[in-house]
């Protein structure tokens, strides 16, 4: 009896221990294809861009949806500043080239030129037309980025 005893407990420790190997296994191959996706997805990120974006999005949506203009108003200086930043960075490999640049500058002047419209008091036409344009301006260099329309699910902002 006793060896029967001693064969389902050796049983045991062997299932135990195939358990707890299948499941580190599983465990390391879960962590790397976590870090392959973190890398895969770094390739994907441009946080400038994205900086911006976030602005662009808080102050264009209101103006797009209500002809609201106050958000733009309270953030234009910060809208500014972050084209500013954006043009100062290395572009990522995938648009490092002179017509996304060049577009970033544009973009740059077009953002200061509406925060400086702004404050001198320009009016509320000047001003939506300006927010249009810097809109245009950043989905020029947005669609670089993803590929044009083809490649990337077009954002209402």
């Amino acid at each position: 009896m006793m060896k029967k005893n001693y064969s389902k407990l050796l049983l045991l420790v062997y299932v135990l221990a195939l358990f707890v190997v299948a499941c580190s296994g599983k465990k390391e191959a879960h962590d790397h294809e976590h870090e392959h996706e973190a890398s895969a997805s770094d390739e994907h990120d441009w946080k400038e861009m994205d900086s911006f974006h976030m602005i662009m999005a808080e102050t264009f949506h209101p103006y797009k949806d209500s002809a609201n203009l106050e958000p733009i108003k309270v953030h234009a200086e910060h809208l500014a500043i972050e084209a500013e930043k954006w043009s100062s960075v290395a572009l990522p490999e995938k648009v490092n080239n002179d017509e996304v640049k060049a577009n970033i500058e544009k973009l740059k002047a077009d953002t200061r030129a509406l925060a400086d419209a702004i404050k001198a008091g320009s009016s509320d036409e000047a001003i939506a037309a300006s927010l249009t344009t810097v809109h245009d301006q950043f989905h020029k260099i947005q669609e670089a980025w993803y590929g044009g329309h083809d490649n990337h699910h077009k954002e209402e902002h």
